[in-house]
């Protein structure tokens, strides 16, 4: 990530989806190569296409199945539904071996009272993730990020802060170069996996927000000073 030359290949799977095809299209136009990834590769490819479309000659968009994203990526990014997070990890397991992987995917349910988090067994999706890829670098971030913002081209700049959780500093490191390529983004170091929970439920209370205000809120972190946080030192963090 440091050698501006090289340039990391990220693969999203669930690309075809919201957030996932925003940050495919946010990536590629910051020059960086991006293969979405589905279920069904023909879908993928028609993603691809669309965005392509919209980049022109700006960037690289290509589509695959999950197992082609994963293998072909250096980076890979879950934004799959909750409910097909625990099958798709399984079914790339071998490919994302020794690479970071970019967890954004939030718990949710809904009843008559909105959304809510609901409880996870492994306390959060980023500690599933972590515990169904073991030798893969898992880290959270990206929750509170408004797919509807991110498609917008008219829109230069989506300011909001990325908070990015991991337990090993290298990774959580390289997420935040990757977050300050999406213009207005800054990724703040916001702890270890084991505090994902918080941050993932946090996006019930701005589903609620949203609705009632009928806006695309995000989270601003005040009083945190470094304007690129990943042009510091990593946090000296411990895996556990």
């Amino acid at each position: 990530m440091t050698d501006q030359h090289i340039l990391p290949t990220i693969g999203i799977l669930g690309g075809t989806g919201a957030l996932g095809g925003g940050l495919a299209l946010r990536w590629a136009i910051a020059g960086l190569p991006v293969i979405i990834g589905s279920r069904d590769g023909s879908k993928a490819v028609d993603a691809a296409a669309f965005i392509q479309e919209k980049l022109r000659e700006e960037g690289s968009v290509t589509g695959a199945s999950l197992e082609d994203c994963a293998e072909k990526a250096n980076v890979v990014v879950v934004a799959v539904p909750w409910d097909a997070h625990a099958v798709t990890l399984q079914q790339v397991r071998s490919a994302t071996t020794g690479k970071v992987v970019i967890d954004v995917v939030n718990p949710l349910a809904f009843d008559k009272g909105g959304a809510y988090a609901p409880q996870v067994e492994d306390g959060s999706a980023a500690q599933q993730a972590q515990r169904l890829l073991p030798e893969s670098q898992v880290v959270a971030a990206f929750h509170h990020v408004s797919a509807v913002l991110l498609a917008d081209l008219a829109i230069p700049s989506v300011d909001t802060d990325v908070m990015v959780l991991g337990d090993d500093a290298e990774s959580v490191k390289q997420v935040q170069e990757l977050v300050s390529r999406i213009p207005g983004m800054r990724g703040i170091f916001a702890g270890k996996l084991r505090t994902a929970a918080a941050v993932e439920g946090l996006t019930a209370n701005l589903i609620a927000i949203n609705r009632r205000y009928k806006t695309h809120a995000g989270v601003g972190l005040t009083n945190v000073p470094v304007s690129n946080p990943s042009a510091t030192p990593a946090p000296e963090i411990q895996t556990v």
